[in-house]
């Protein structure tokens, strides 16, 4: 029986699991953060403390070692975004596995794995950030992820500043007032519209996760009916829509060919987003299909599969019915 890991990293959590050839799933937990970008201490040594403690961990929860795992994958959160770090990361699991057998690549490419069991076409992420990664056969292909400041759009986070911009010309005056206005108020505790700043500026410290927790009130005044808090919906659905033809355009898809599109991130909670998506791709040959697998499923699958040994469909289906017992037991 070969065992694959899993390393799922993200910006709130990194999701760790063991699965087998043959669709069991051995174990799965989750940790911390390691985002080692945000911690200006430790750096990588973030990335370094949170393999140390998670990896061994989940592998004694499968009665197995680190050692006898047949192969591994890394997704890590800004792998590849900073070139001078790529072998530094390229290096950590080494220590901990005692061996080398193992990829590490961007977190990104898990969500792909997972949502399309490794088959191929293009997967879109929207949660505080937006990227989209794809493959065609060898071929490989990223777009957007280039961060908060000048990008991310349809992200959470978009979301967000484009809520604090709506409030601020709505509070002046320079746009029609609209719901929005109160339920912001409301949502933040605001004694005066100009404490919007104190909030956000010396408060959060423009904490990316804080803005994009906006997009929830924004959600609220559209379906108060906010019309420009709904057109940013709709205009964030279009983005991720661009994000996903860019990306079948890198891939090298003809025209005739339908491309598998999954997705996965919070932004998509919001039907009004998935819904704009779904109609911007219906007609342009997609097929969009909800995430068969999340994405530590998906980073073990791709360590199959970069082992030549991606599962059979019965060891999938196993696996998936797993997945959803454990869905359902959760709620």
């Amino acid at each position: 029986m070969k065992a694959y890991l899993g390393v799922d990293g993200g910006g709130t959590k990194t999701a760790l699991c063991l699965i087998t050839d043959d669709g069991q799933l051995l174990a799965r937990v989750q940790g911390p953060s390691c985002y080692y970008l945000d911690d200006t201490e430790r750096g990588i040594g973030l990335v370094e403390d949170v393999l140390a403690e998670w990896v061994p961990l989940v592998c004694a929860m499968s009665g197995t070692t680190p050692a006898a795992v047949t192969s591994a994958f890394f997704g890590l959160p800004a792998y590849g975004e900073v070139s001078a770090d790529v072998a530094a990361l390229d290096d950590l699991p080494r220590a901990v596995l005692g061996h080398e057998r193992y990829h590490c690549g961007n977190d990104v490419v898990c969500g792909w794995a997972g949502s399309l069991a490794g088959a191929d076409g293009i997967h879109v992420v929207a949660g505080t950030g937006s990227i989209a990664y794809g493959r065609r056969g060898e071929v490989q292909a990223r777009t957007g992820g280039w961060g908060e400041v000048f990008g991310d759009e349809g992200s959470g986070h978009w979301l967000g500043v484009h809520a604090l911009q709506l409030f601020s010309r709505m509070s002046d005056g320079r746009q029609p007032s609209g719901p929005l206005l109160q339920v912001l108020r409301d949502h933040l505790a605001l004694q005066l519209d100009l404490d919007l700043v104190d909030v956000v500026i010396n408060r959060w410290h423009g904490s990316r996760r804080q803005v994009a927790s906006l997009s929830r009130p924004l959600v609220e005044a559209a379906r108060a009916g906010d019309a420009a808090a709904a057109e940013l919906l709709v205009h964030a659905g279009a983005q991720l829509a661009q994000l996903v033809q860019a990306t079948r355009t890198r891939l090298g898809y003809t025209a005739q060919e339908v491309v598998r599109v999954s997705y996965s991130g919070g932004v998509f909670s919001i039907p009004e987003v998935l819904e704009e998506l779904h109609r911007r791709l219906s007609t342009r040959g997609y097929e969009l299909r909800p995430p068969r697998f999340p994405p530590d499923i998906g980073a073990a699958l791709h360590a199959a599969r970069l082992d030549g040994c991606l599962p059979q469909e019965v060891a999938l289906q196993r696996l998936e019915e797993v997945c959803g017992d454990l869905q359902a037991s959760a709620r």
